[in-house]
């Protein structure tokens, strides 16, 4: 594999279990191509207390292609749930194979880089800092 510029953009990965269905992504992306599909589950807390309702992800998915990779979805995400892979190689013959689910996208979670080290000066965020 060719080494790609840091701010190259391939393939948007999916990490499922920071995914909690706020819909933001898809609200915010210019192309509506994200589909989002979830149900409310009561669950019981561990040791006792009130039940509470969550979220639970039935279906994610992404048409690439009508993405115009703009990274909209990623910036927005609050729960960093998408992540930009280095891969660029996922093409297809049939454009009906353009639309990963979520266990497609979540396989693309393997190759997501590291986020690059700090520059010379700058100081780390303040949830780092603790």
């Amino acid at each position: 594999m060719t080494d790609l510029p840091p701010r190259s953009r391939g393939v948007i990965a999916l990490l499922e279990e920071n995914c909690t269905s706020c819909m933001l992504c898809a609200r915010e992306c210019p192309d509506w191509c994200i589909f989002i599909d979830s149900h409310k589950e009561t669950v019981e807390p561990p040791g006792g207390g009130r039940p509470r309702q969550v979220n639970v992800l039935d279906r994610f998915a992404i048409d690439f292609a009508l993405c115009m990779y703009c990274g909209i979805c990623v910036e927005v995400c609050p729960f960093d749930a998408l992540f930009w892979s280095p891969e660029f190689e996922y093409g297809e013959y049939d454009i009906d194979l353009m639309t990963h689910e979520k266990e497609r996208l979540e396989d693309w979670t393997y190759t997501v880089l590291p986020p690059p080290a700090l520059e010379e000066g700058a100081e780390p965020a303040e949830e780092q800092a603790s």
